[in-house]
């Protein structure tokens, strides 16, 4: 693996169960095998790495939405995709270890507005991409009436994140994340997948 992945793998493991604010560039360099002067010429600074974990997370999920099927089948594999992730980090982890990009989202907000802005970008894009699948899901007929895409899509996310809060703060397993977020879409789609 080449220096720059692992530092950025590296971050995005210990920012998912320590924090961004308590990891520090030692504690970075020390867990991806570098020196300082080599995390420094791949980022000059921590919220840069953070960008590029946030771009790193980002790529896995956009890469797991990539599915075919019926306009209602692709919402529904929307619920698939975080359920594997976050089961990927329940297996790795022994627990969930919440969203990278809502563990960041509450942690920087308020602190790092250029982080908070890329972060927020990451969330844009998804819900614009969750926004076009249920228009294509609305087109063919699928949506219950008076159901609106756009509203629809800003649910989902929503849905997303809190079911994955949820699920981080009181210990309960990734599977609830796919019940809770199957309903939702369930309750707005005329037939379930």
């Amino acid at each position: 693996m080449q220096t720059r992945d692992r530092i950025v793998r590296s971050a995005a493991r210990l920012f998912l169960t320590r924090s961004y604010q308590s990891v520090g560039i030692a504690d970075l360099c020390t867990a991806a095998d570098v020196r300082k002067g080599s995390f420094y010429h791949f980022f000059p600074s921590k919220a840069d790495l953070a960008k590029a974990v946030v771009d790193l997370h980002a790529g896995e999920l956009e890469r797991r939405l990539a599915a075919d099927g019926s306009p209602a089948e692709r919402l529904f594999a929307v619920a698939d995709a975080v359920t594997q992730i976050q089961t990927g980090f329940e297996k790795r982890f022994g627990r969930v270890v919440g969203c990278p990009f809502g563990n960041l989202a509450a942690e920087l907000s308020t602190t790092d507005d250029e982080l908070r802005a890329h972060v927020a970008g990451v969330f844009a894009r998804w819900e614009a991409r969750l926004a076009d699948a249920c228009r294509a899901a609305a087109d063919a007929g699928a949506l219950h009436d008076g159901v609106t895409p756009a509203t629809l899509a800003h649910m989902i996310l929503a849905q997303i994140q809190g079911l994955i809060l949820l699920a981080k703060v009181s210990g309960a397993p990734a599977a609830e994340i796919t019940a809770g977020l199957r309903a939702m879409i369930t309750t707005n789609v005329r037939e379930a997948a």
